[in-house]
């Protein structure tokens, strides 16, 4: 008797620990069922991006002295330097830089380990294209800074917060 007593006493507890397992799952999904929904209509309306957003690279040819540090510091040895050593005054010269962003994981790693600074992230996120090869920028689509999500007028900005 005295046995059966304490099997119906632990059934009853799990019973009750179950219901309450149940009952924190239900509650959490009533309260994702409350939110409002995050969808966009993106062409029409962008998300401003946070201030710490990695997006492209933006590149300023005449800060760049070609000391290859952001090839080294790359984990992928992603941006392809040609510099020409110039033996007159014994400094190298830019001649190209490219970035494949259809390979770069944006790191940022370029833009930190870089000693002049030619070299920032900007807010633009939209990369996508049908050809892979677009993807790959040169020193003059580098150098083209992003149109402002907020500067244009014809899209209605959205704050996540």
């Amino acid at each position: 008797m005295f046995l059966m007593v304490t099997e119906f006493i632990n059934y009853s507890e799990q019973i009750i620990r179950a219901a309450r397992y149940i009952g924190q799952g239900l509650m959490i999904t009533l309260s994702h069922a409350n939110r409002l929904p995050v969808t966009i209509q993106y062409p029409y309306e962008k998300i401003i991006s946070s201030e710490r957003f990695r997006g492209r690279i933006h590149f300023e040819f005449d800060k760049c002295i070609a000391c290859e540090v952001c090839v080294r510091v790359c984990p992928i040895d992603l941006p392809i330097v040609d510099w020409k050593l110039e033996t007159d005054i014994q400094k190298k010269r830019l001649l190209n830089y490219n970035i494949d962003f259809g390979i770069c994981i944006f790191c940022g790693n370029c833009i930190e380990y870089c000693p002049t600074n030619f070299l920032s992230m900007t807010e633009e996120y939209e990369l996508s294209t049908y050809d892979h090869h677009e993807l790959n920028y040169n020193l003059i689509a580098l150098g083209r800074l992003p149109v402002s999500v907020i500067d244009d007028y014809t899209i209605r900005t959205i704050q996540i917060k």
